[in-house]
C-alpha cells in the first residue's frame, strides 16, 4: 500500500512539474516572439521615422480646405480658387472680401493679423509684433527676414521659398506666387460657385426657397436648389449616390449568386447526400480552390478577361463566396436530423420532395443567417474591389486619395462607407428577425 502511495505521489509530482514548466514556457515563448517582432519589423526605427507633423497636416486637411490666391509673375494676372480647382475659381467680381486688390497690389488677410502683399515682383509677409519678411522675385528669389527668430516655418532656396504658419502658406517661385488660406469645414458642399445659392447662409437659402422671388422663371426655387445640390460640380452628390448603389449591387449580386451556385454543390459535398465518394472528393476540392483564392486575385484576373466594371466585381465575389458557402452549407447538411426525412419518405415522396420538405426546413435558418452575414461583409469588400474594377464608392475613394488635394473628400467617402455598412447591418438584423425568428 505504501509502495502504491509513493508511486502515485511521484506521478502527481511529475505532472505538477510538467505543468509548471509549461506554464513558464508559454509566456517565455510569447515574450521571445514579441522580442523577435520588435527587431524583425524594426519598431524602433519605425518610431524614429514617424512624421507626426505630416499626420497632423493630413488630419487637418480632412476637416478643412484651402483657398488659393495665385499670381502669375510672368503675365501679372491674379486668380482665386478653392483647392486650386479650375471648376471652383472665383470670378473677378466675386472675390472674397479678405482679398483686397488695388491695381498691381493685392493684400491677403490671413487671419490673426497676418497679411501677405503682392506688389509686382515683390512679396511682403507681415506678422504682427514680429515684422515683415520681404521676397524679391527676379532671376533668383531674394529673401529678407526681419529677425532670425521670425515665427514661421521657412524652406528657402534660390528658386523656391515656402513660408508656413498656422494661418496659411506662401509659396514663391519665379513663375508664380501662391498664398493658401485655411478654412475649417467642407468647401462648397451644398452648392458650387455656379449656383445662385452659392455664398448664402442656411437661413438665406431657406428664406429664398420658401418665400423668395423665383430665380429662374420656369422653375421653383426648391427645384433649383435640389438640382444644384444634386449636380454640384465639386462634390458630385448624384455620382456619389450612384456609386454607393453600385457598391451595394456588387455585394448583392455576388452574395446571392454565390448562394445559388453553392446550394446544389453543397448536396454533392455533404457526406450523407453525395451519391459517390469520388464525386464528393472532387466537389470539395473545387470548393477548396475557389475559397482558397482571395477575391482580390479573382478581381484582377476577371478584370483582365472581362474589363472593368461593377459586374466584374460581382463575379469575383461570387467565385470566392461559392467556395465558402459550399463548405458551410455542406456542413449544415451533414448535421440534419434523419427522422423528418424518413417521415416525408414514408408518404411516398420522391428524392426532390424529401429534400424540399425534409431537409430544407431544417437548414434554412442556418443558410439565411450565413447569407445575411456574408451580404453585410461583402458590402465592405465591394468597396475595395470597386477600387480595382473601377466601380462603386471604392473608385471615388481611390481617386480622392491619389490626388492628395481634397482629403476632406476622403473623409466624406469614408463616412458614407461607414453609414452604408451600418445600414446593411441594420437591414441584415431586421431580415434575420423576420425570416428566422419570425418576429
Amino acid at each position: 500500500m505504501s509502495t502504491l502511495t509513493a508511486a502515485t505521489e511521484a506521478h502527481v509530482l511529475r505532472l505538477m512539474r510538467r505543468k509548471s514548466r509549461v506554464a513558464l514556457a508559454v509566456p517565455a515563448l510569447i515574450l521571445a516572439y514579441l522580442v523577435y517582432v520588435f527587431f524583425a519589423f524594426d519598431l524602433g526605427g519605425l518610431a524614429q521615422r514617424a512624421r507626426m507633423d505630416n499626420a497632423r497636416i493630413l488630419l487637418a486637411d480632412m476637416v478643412s480646405y484651402k483657398t488659393h490666391v495665385t499670381r502669375d509673375n510672368r503675365r501679372g494676372t491674379l486668380s482665386v480658387s478653392i483647392e486650386g480647382n479650375n471648376r471652383a475659381t472665383y470670378s473677378p467680381d466675386s472675390i472674397p472680401d479678405w482679398i483686397l486688390t488695388d491695381g498691381e497690389q493685392t493684400r491677403i488677410l490671413l487671419g490673426g493679423g497676418q497679411v501677405v502683399t503682392y506688389d509686382g515682383p515683390r512679396v511682403l509677409f507681415d506678422i504682427p509684433d514680429h515684422g515683415t519678411a520681404r521676397l524679391d522675385v527676379g532671376e533668383t528669389i531674394a529673401l529678407d527676414l526681419p529677425s532670425a527668430d521670425w515665427p514661421a516655418s521657412i524652406n528657402a532656396s534660390d528658386s523656391r521659398v515656402t513660408i508656413t504658419t498656422d494661418e496659411g502658406r506662401l509659396t514663391v517661385t519665379r513663375a508664380r506666387t501662391e498664398t493658401l488660406r485655411y478654412f475649417w469645414g467642407w468647401e462648397l458642399f451644398f452648392f458650387d460657385l455656379n449656383s445662385p445659392f452659392s455664398g448664402m447662409s442656411a437661413i438665406q437659402v431657406i428664406a429664398t426657397v420658401l418665400a423668395g422671388e423665383r430665380i429662374q422663371p420656369d422653375r421653383s426655387n426648391l427645384s433649383l436648389a435640389i438640382s444644384d445640390f444634386w449636380n454640384n460640380g465639386i462634390w458630385r452628390h448624384g455620382e456619389v449616390l450612384w456609386a454607393m448603389f453600385e457598391t451595394v449591387l456588387m455585394a448583392f449580386l455576388g452574395t446571392f449568386g454565390a448562394a445559388f451556385v453553392a446550394l446544389p454543390l453543397a448536396f454533392l459535398a455533404a457526406q450523407n447526400f453525395a451519391p459517390s465518394r469520388w464525386l464528393r472528393f472532387a466537389v470539395r476540392r473545387v470548393l477548396d480552390f475557389v475559397r482558397g483564392v482571395d477575391a482580390l486575385i479573382f478581381t484582377i484576373i476577371l478584370s483582365r478577361a472581362f474589363g472593368p466594371g461593377p459586374l466584374t466585381g460581382a463575379l469575383a465575389i461570387l467565385l470566392t463566396d461559392s467556395g465558402s458557402f459550399g463548405k458551410l452549407f455542406s456542413e449544415a447538411l451533414e448535421n440534419v436530423d434523419k427522422r423528418p426525412i424518413e417521415g416525408v419518405q414514408s408518404t411516398g415522396a420522391n428524392a426532390v420532395q424529401r429534400y424540399r420538405f425534409g431537409v430544407i426546413p431544417q437548414v434554412m435558418p442556418v443558410f439565411l443567417s450565413q447569407l445575411l452575414y456574408f451580404l453585410e461583409s461583402n458590402t465592405r469588400s465591394a468597396t475595395i474591389i470597386g477600387a480595382i474594377v473601377g466601380g462603386g464608392i471604392g473608385l471615388l475613394l481611390t481617386q480622392a486619395i491619389q490626388t492628395t488635394q481634397d482629403w476632406e473628400k476622403v473623409s466624406y467617402y469614408i463616412l458614407l462607407i461607414v453609414v452604408m455598412v451600418v445600414a446593411m447591418d441594420s437591414l441584415s438584423g431586421w431580415l434575420r428577425r423576420k425570416l428566422i425568428r419570425g418576429e
